[in-house]
């Protein structure tokens, strides 16, 4: 069966979350994406803020995140999910995973609006996602920095902070 690689940098990492999209999602490890910055600006379509990757000037800047196996034959329903199409485009980058560079698909944000924050519940995805790989600490601790507002919908909320918890 053919897999295509995805890289994950986002809420995706939370292998729980990512499975309910995708069951076929097998973690393959941890990866950095060399000169780019993690954002969390790319409009959503609960008017949040969800992450975004953008080139860097600064050759310095990484982003970590999570390479994933998909089943070709599942794929349409992540890109559906993300919104391929309509906030996000994927584009092929170049990830270092466990010491060899690895080409892997990556949504990049096409919607974005650079005021914008994102849902606690979202915050919290992300970051149960670098804890349960075990990304560095200080990159988790600028994670949990960022900048939050409250989800309207109650109910949202507490589904994914469950999902979150969980992790």
């Amino acid at each position: 069966m053919e897999h295509c690689l995805n890289f994950a940098y986002g809420s995706n990492m939370l292998t729980a979350r990512l499975r309910q999209r995708v069951p076929s999602a097998r973690p393959l490890g941890v990866a950095v994406l060399r000169a780019h910055e993690l954002k969390w600006h790319k409009v959503a379509n609960d008017g949040s803020g969800k992450c975004a990757i953008e080139a860097a000037a600064d050759s310095n800047s990484l982003v970590y995140g999570v390479v994933y196996a998909i089943l070709l034959g599942e794929k349409h329903r992540l890109d559906r999910a993300e919104g391929l199409g309509f906030g996000y485009e994927e584009q092929t980058k170049t990830v270092e995973l466990a010491g060899q560079f690895v080409d892997v698909q990556a949504y990049v944000a096409t919607r974005i609006d650079t005021v914008i924050l994102p849902y606690s519940w979202y915050r919290a995805l992300v970051v149960a996602g670098a804890v349960e790989h075990n990304l560095p600490s200080a990159y988790i601790d600028g994670l949990r920095r960022v900048p939050v507002i409250q989800d309207p919908d109650q109910e949202r909320h507490a589904e994914h902070m469950a999902l979150a918890a969980e992790a």
